[in-house]
């Protein structure tokens, strides 16, 4: 029911020990654990609203399906009546501001929530928070200490990423999926969103492969530049995989004997060839920071150190730009019309980060 409005009362719950419970999950794809997990919801509550985590961001090898992609997976898993007792929202990654995310799901609830009447003798609903404590991406669990927490066992300890590989590496569609969403995912690979997702795949599984014999995991270091002028940011277009056609920072893999400021400006003239000396660049560092989530890339452990640039605004215009080396185009882009859905990696998130 994610689109209708919500009309009903709270008036027969009684036989519910929750008004509302809350499933947070990225769902790519919904298979049986979280099927058991709604399940159980509809059981406790008279209604229950499904975040869906990761929405709005660029497709990838861990997030292939859109907000409404996985909207429609959960649905088609449900009966019609059960469906009319799901709220269904998308949520944004906060990666590097867990107060940031946290509030953004305290106000998705209260946008539902504050829409029913309370119940009689009751000034608030009965919330409760619903999931399974899986791995540790599901520490949300414990963020939340106004709502009641509900643990549902994990069902045969099942997991999004072995299911995603047999389907994208292997064309397999997994059993441990409910037979609505095998066959959404039947058709969904007649698609060629598929067939760009699939060649994604095949690229992460050699690069991956070509680490597999080392004495230990690698981790990379890399650097990205965020420059900004006159309210725009300076993004390049990626010519290759992973990723290729996303906006991303100009940036990379830094060389063994070059020091991290050095390879941030010497990635940012390569990609970008702008037209502002070295030194210039150097001393328009105003900020450097950290980003270390630890699945922000599909390539493997990954850290980046990134460099705030702050040009001064020019009566000429925007500094010029034009893509080179790894970037099939430099542009800017307006801060106000960032869209997360088409920057590469945690890109938006390191932006919004640095900027604000």
């Amino acid at each position: 029911m994610s689109n209708k409005p919500l009309e009903l009362s709270l008036s027969k719950t009684a036989a519910y020990s929750f008004d509302f419970l809350v499933f947070i999950g990225r769902f790519q794809p919904f298979h049986n654990g979280h099927f058991h997990v709604l399940q159980t919801a509809l059981t406790q509550a008279e209604h229950v609203i499904v975040l869906v985590g990761s929405s709005y961001q660029a497709r990838d090898s861990r997030n292939p399906w859109t907000f409404a992609e996985r909207e429609a997976q959960i649905l088609s898993a449900l009966s019609a009546e059960q469906g009319e007792r799901l709220i269904i929202l998308p949520l944004l990654d906060d990666l590097y501001n867990d107060q940031n995310w946290v509030s953004r799901v305290q106000q998705s609830v209260h946008g539902v929530t504050c829409r029913f009447p309370p119940k009689i003798g009751r000034q608030t609903p009965r919330i409760g928070l619903i999931g399974y404590s899986k791995d540790e991406s599901s520490y949300y669990l414990s963020l939340f200490p106004q709502w009641e927490s509900m643990n549902v066992a994990a069902q045969d300890n099942l997991s999004s990423t072995p299911i995603r590989e047999q389907f994208f590496l292997h064309d397999q569609i997994s059993t441990d999926l409910p037979d609505a969403v095998q066959h959404y995912l039947d058709n969904f690979r007649q698609t060629t969103t598929h067939q760009n997702i699939v060649k994604e795949w095949q690229f992460i599984h050699d690069y991956l492969s070509g680490w597999e014999n080392t004495p230990y995991p690698p981790i990379f270091v890399t650097v990205d530049a965020v420059v900004i002028q006159a309210g725009h940011v300076l993004l390049v277009e990626r010519k290759a995989r992973p990723g290729e056609g996303l906006l991303a920072l100009p940036g990379g893999f830094i060389r063994p004997q070059e020091k991290l400021k050095d390879a941030v400006i010497r990635e940012l003239r390569e990609e970008t060839r702008i037209k502002i000396p070295a030194p210039v660049l150097m001393g328009s560092i105003i900020r450097e920071q950290v980003f270390d989530a630890p699945h922000r890339s599909a390539r493997g452990r990954t850290i980046t150190h990134a460099y705030l640039i702050e040009l001064k605004p020019d009566r000429a215009g925007l500094a010029k730009v034009k893509g080179n080396d790894d970037a099939r185009q430099a542009l800017w882009v307006p801060l106000g019309e960032l869209n997360p859905a088409v920057l590469f990696e945690d890109h938006f998130h390191i932006i919004k980060a640095m900027v604000g």
